[in-house]
């Protein structure tokens, strides 16, 4: 939210400023379907060779071998930014996605993540913004007039994301602030983009029910929904300072109630530098203390406390220097139900203790998962097995985007063969549904997520001595 105020490009995202920018986002269901619609066929010749070199492999010609890798990576370029402009245009859910697939190794398509990911990575922090008209207007009815609310206001925006964009800004009393502004009408956007998503499940239903699709696509609504409240961010970031207090190292920008409603919120304004250049330029040492920092923020609140930070992507950080880091963004965040913590500490110190038998049966039992299915039983205890990995091992370990891509496609490998169908049916073979937790939903986006942004910065650690004395402790309410 808050960044560094010698940042201060002489143009946002290519476009110089004073260049007429929309005031308003596509906000009807049908519009935003449309755009949606147009983009996918951009995706189809990746598509088509993805299917063809996965029936037939590679052609016996080099020539024409090597002509169709040149055409796949140009079209993989042009897909790309075709979804950065569209998603960037749409903001909402979209845009999220977008954000997602920048950064979590494993969701941009297989031997063209780098380009993919090189494109969709201005959308972290640097979506393009809409028209400064477009802000006042929101300020202007949650505050007043933003030159008579505050000392100073920058009318061009320095970042931009899902829901809203941020502006420097002065307050009364000389405070250096960045005020997050919600775009105009994204509320109905989101709205009607849920709507779709269950229009979508609704189609499905007849398979999506043994799934429980419907409990998932909940459980993402309530989620997403509570993030258009800004009020609602600035108490969590009040809550999550108190669960670090006392750890230096863990920096949570100063809310300023007074200027902060629904729809704005303002926060001291944040120095530092942005994850590319720390990721860039940071030595081993820097990268060490760097990721112990980010490790003890997210998993102090998650097993002392059931707070899941459950939005790590790369623009929520400023880094600080000395290992301290700025946490940035505190809209995606979920509450854990304490018996559901505890069924998770549950199966990870058996993992632990190296007691398969008692790790087998509480997944069963906490997770879901079916055991009388016996090839799916075994992919997901497997899968389970290796995203705790760095809780695991008692010794230095590092993230690596080889890793964290692994553990995406390790899932969808063995989906694929599980799926395949058997000898003389036309039809896939549908694994037995296993019954997560609603609550479950969002922890993939953190392990996903978070293991992407460590093998980013390269630090390497002994996550287990740091995490073990939360996850064999008691659960304790936050203060």
């Amino acid at each position: 939210m808050a960044r560094d105020p010698r940042d201060r490009p002489p143009v946002q995202d290519g476009m110089p400023h004073g260049d007429k920018r929309p005031d308003s986002l596509p906000s009807s269901r049908l519009g935003r379907l449309a755009r949606l619609g147009a983009l996918s066929t951009r995706a189809l010749p990746l598509a088509t060779e993805a299917m063809r070199r996965a029936a037939f492999g590679k052609r016996k010609n080099e020539d024409e071998e090597r002509e169709a890798q040149k055409r796949v990576v140009e079209n993989a370029k042009k897909t790309a930014e075709a979804m950065l402009k569209t998603l960037g245009d749409m903001k909402g859910l979209p845009l999220k996605l977008g954000q997602m697939a920048s950064y979590i190794d494993g969701l941009a398509p297989p031997g063209y993540e780098e380009k993919f990911q090189e494109v969709l990575k201005k959308l972290q922090a640097k979506a393009p913004p809409l028209s400064p008209e477009a802000a006042i207007e929101v300020v202007t009815s949650e505050l007043g007039a933003p030159e008579e609310v505050f000392g100073t206001w920058e009318a061009e925006p320095f970042a931009a994301a899902s829901i809203g964009q941020v502006h420097r800004a002065e307050t009364r009393a000389g405070d250096a602030v960045a005020v997050k502004v919600q775009y105009p009408r994204i509320d109905r956007a989101i709205e009607n983009d849920l709507k779709s998503l269950s229009m979508l499940e609704t189609m499905v239903a007849p398979i999506g029910r043994r799934y429980h699709s419907k409990e998932t696509l909940d459980e993402i609504k309530a989620v997403f929904l509570a993030e258009l409240d800004y009020r609602r961010e600035a108490e969590n970031a009040e809550t999550f300072r108190r669960i670090h207090d006392g750890d230096d190292a863990i920096v949570i920008p100063r809310i300023f109630h007074s200027y902060s409603t629904r729809r704005v919120l303002t926060c001291e304004l944040i120095g530092g530098v942005d994850y590319a250049t720390f990721c860039k330029e940071a030595s081993q040492e820097e990268r060490n203390a760097t990721s112990a920092t980010m490790w003890r923020f997210m998993f102090r609140a998650l097993f002392k406390h059931g707070w899941l930070y459950a939005d790590p992507h790369p623009g929520n950080y400023r880094f600080l220097g000395d290992g301290r880091v700025a946490f940035l963004d505190f809209g995606c965040v979920k509450v854990m139900p304490p018996h559901l913590l505890e069924g998770t500490k549950r199966y990870i110190t058996a993992a632990m203790d190296e007691r398969w038998e008692d790790f087998e049966r509480a997944c069963i039992e906490e997770l879901g998962y079916d055991p009388t299915d016996t090839e799916a039983f075994k992919l997901f205890i497997d899968y389970t097995k290796l995203i705790l990995e760095p809780l695991l091992v008692d010794e230095t370990y590092k993230h690596t985007h080889a890793v964290a891509r692994e553990a995406v496609a390790y899932l969808v490998r063995g989906s694929k063969r599980i799926m395949k169908p058997k000898e003389g049916d036309v039809l896939p073979n549908l694994p037995k549904p296993i019954h997560l937790p609603q609550d479950q939903t969002f922890m993939n986006r953190l392990q996903w997520g978070l293991a992407s942004v460590m093998a980013g910065i390269g630090g390497e650690g002994n996550w287990r001595r740091i995490s073990e004395p939360w996850i064999r402790g008691p659960v304790v309410p936050a203060p």
